[in-house]
C-alpha cells in the first residue's frame, strides 16, 4: 500500500515508540477481556442498551475533549466521508456492542465464546473478498491451531461439551456480531484514514453514541434508569476509557500496520486472559487444559506472525 498522509501523526509516533503492533493487539485483547468480565458482572443491573449507550457516550465526551477542535476544523473532510464513518459507527460501535451485551444476557458464556472464536475466520474470508488478501499455508495452519486452542480452553479439554451445547437466542445474537466486527476490521485497512486516526476514531465514536441515543431514551422512558452504584459507575468508566478509546486506538492502528488477517487472530487471546485472570483473582484452580490451550493459541499466533511486518505496512506504523 502507498504511504498514508497520517503516517507520522502523534498517534503513529506513540505506536512506534511504545512497542510493536503485535504488542498493542495483545494489550487491546487484555483490555477487552476486562470489558467482557465487567459487562457480565453487572448484566443484572444494566441492560445491554444501557451498557452500550453509556459506554460510548462517556467515551465520546472523553475523546472529544482532546480531538474536538481538530474534528471541527476538518469537518468538511469528515462530511465528505460520512458514508464510511456511518458504516464504521454502526458496525464497530453501536450495533456490535449492543448485540454482544445482548448475547451475554441471554446465553451461557461458553456458547458466546465458542461462536465469537470464529471471528478471525470471518475476517480472513471478508479480507479475501474485499481486498484479495491471500492466506499462506503456514498462516492457515496457525489459524486452525489457534482455534483448536480456544476450544480446548472453553470446553475444559472435553470435546463432548461441544455436543451438549444448546443453542438459543443469545447464540444467534453472538453469531450476528461476527460479520459486524469482520467488516469493521477490513474497512480499517481498505479506506484511507481521514486527517489522523485519533480524530477519525472520535468521529466514529460520536456518531455511534448519537445512533444509540433514541433507543436508550425509549428504554429510559419505559423501563427507567439502571441501578447507580460503585459497580455500575466503575464499569462505565472502565469500558469507556480502556475498553473503548484505548483498545480501539491500539486495534485500529495495528490493523493498518499488520493487516486484518494477522490482527484478527489476536482475538483468541481473550479466552487466554480470561482464564489467567480467573485463576489470579477468582481463585480458580489451575488444570492442564488451560495451559495446553494457551500453548496452542500462542503457537498459532507465532505461525501467522513469524514472517514479520511487510515493508510497506511497517512504514505506515511510524
Amino acid at each position: 500500500m502507498e504511504d498514508r498522509p497520517q503516517a507520522r501523526s502523534p498517534a503513529g509516533r506513540l505506536m512506534a515508540l511504545s512497542g510493536s503492533p503485535y504488542l498493542h493487539l495483545a494489550i487491546g485483547s487484555l483490555l477487552w477481556t476486562g470489558n467482557i468480565l465487567l459487562g457480565r458482572a453487572v448484566h443484572l443491573q444494566m441492560s445491554p442498551m444501557s451498557l452500550a449507550f453509556w459506554r460510548w457516550t462517556m467515551a465520546a465526551v472523553m475523546i472529544l475533549s482532546f480531538t474536538g477542535p481538530r474534528l471541527w476544523a476538518h469537518r468538511a473532510e469528515f462530511l465528505r466521508k460520512w458514508r464510511f464513518l456511518l458504516a464504521m459507527a454502526i458496525l464497530g460501535v453501536a450495533l456490535f456492542h449492543w448485540m454482544y451485551y445482548k448475547a451475554l444476557n441471554l446465553s451461557m458464556a461458553v456458547n458466546v465464546s465458542i461462536i465469537s472464536s470464529v471471528t478471525p475466520i470471518a475476517i480472513v474470508c471478508i479480507s479475501w473478498l474485499a481486498l484479495r488478501e491471500r492466506v499462506t499455508q503456514r498462516q492457515l495452519i496457525g489459524i486452525i491451531v489457534s482455534i483448536a486452542g480456544v476450544l480446548v480452553i472453553i470446553t475444559r479439554g472435553e470435546l463432548a461439551v461441544l455436543l451438549r451445547l444448546n443453542l438459543n437466542r443469545g447464540d444467534l445474537w453472538a453469531l450476528a456480531t461476527v460479520p459486524c466486527w469482520g467488516v469493521y476490521t477490513v474497512l480499517l485497512r481498505r479506506h484511507r484514514t481521514i486527517v489522523d486516526p485519533m480524530t477519525e476514531l472520535s468521529a466514529i465514536i460520536l456518531i455511534g453514541a448519537v445512533l444509540l441515543t433514541p433507543f436508550y431514551l425509549w428504554e429510559l422512558a419505559t423501563e427507567g434508569l439502571f441501578e447507580v452504584n460503585p459497580a455500575t459507575l466503575g464499569t462505565i468508566v472502565y469500558i469507556s476509557l480502556f475498553g473503548s478509546i484505548v483498545a480501539y486506538v491500539l486495534w485500529n492502528r495495528s490493523v493498518e500496520a499488520v493487516g486484518p488477517n494477522k490482527a484478527g487472530l489476536f482475538l483468541h487471546l481473550i479466552p487466554v486472559f480470561t482464564t489467567v485472570l480467573a485463576i489470579l483473582f477468582l481463585g480458580e484452580r489451575m488444570f492442564l487444559y488451560p495451559g495446553a490451550g494457551i500453548a496452542m493459541i500462542v503457537l498459532g499466533i507465532y505461525l501467522v506472525t513469524a514472517q514479520g511486518l511487510p515493508a510497506a505496512t511497517a512504514e505506515s506504523a511510524r
